[in-house]
């Protein structure tokens, strides 16, 4: 089932999301399953459980080839919950982020170049990765759901802040939502 994704403002995405403690279950695996219905309705690279108003720590992520990020590589279809983020080096990278919840615009996020997750796929077995670029990017700003944190708060210059249609012309404004 798609589920509407709530946009900035409302309350909900600001909550600090609670631990997942049941896996395996059948309302786990239908959520699951209807976040990854609703991200790829939304042409998403992720997807936050609070995007949609479930309050759990749980993201999902991933594609082959995505619309509103055309030049990313690849990112396998991962389920993540309760998810813990270290960074692997100092070096920060800065890079045009967009979100379904700030439908029509994008700005200029830092974020850590390279780290490590941990956490549990959806039958509760432990996964742990070391990635970067692109990928530690999307995990980063999913991962910032859980927390109430949506990207705009990371802005260093608002300058670099506006609306996909102006700052990216060549882009289709309607896969920008």
């Amino acid at each position: 089932m798609i589920h509407p994704i709530l946009k900035m403002g409302d309350a909900r995405l600001l909550r600090v999301a609670q631990p997942v403690s049941e896996f395996n279950t059948p309302e786990l695996l239908a959520l699951i399953a209807d976040m990854f219905e609703t991200m790829a309705h939304a042409n998403g690279a992720g997807l936050a459980a609070p995007q949609i108003g479930v309050d759990l720590r749980l993201v999902i992520f991933g594609f082959k080839n995505n619309q509103r990020y055309p030049d990313a590589p690849t990112v396998p279809e991962t389920v993540l919950i309760n998810p813990v983020l270290t960074p692997l080096s100092e070096e920060i990278d800065e890079a045009w982020e967009g979100c379904l919840s700030v439908p029509g615009l994008r700005g200029l996020v830092p974020r850590w170049s390279k780290l490590r997750y941990q956490g549990m796929n959806q039958y509760g077995e432990s996964i742990c990765r070391d990635v970067d670029g692109f990928h530690a990017r999307v995990v980063q700003h999913e991962c910032d759901h859980l927390d109430g944190k949506l990207y705009p708060t990371r802005i260093r210059d608002l300058t670099q802040f506006g609306y996909t249609e102006v700052l990216f012309p060549e882009m289709d404004p309607d896969q920008d939502d």
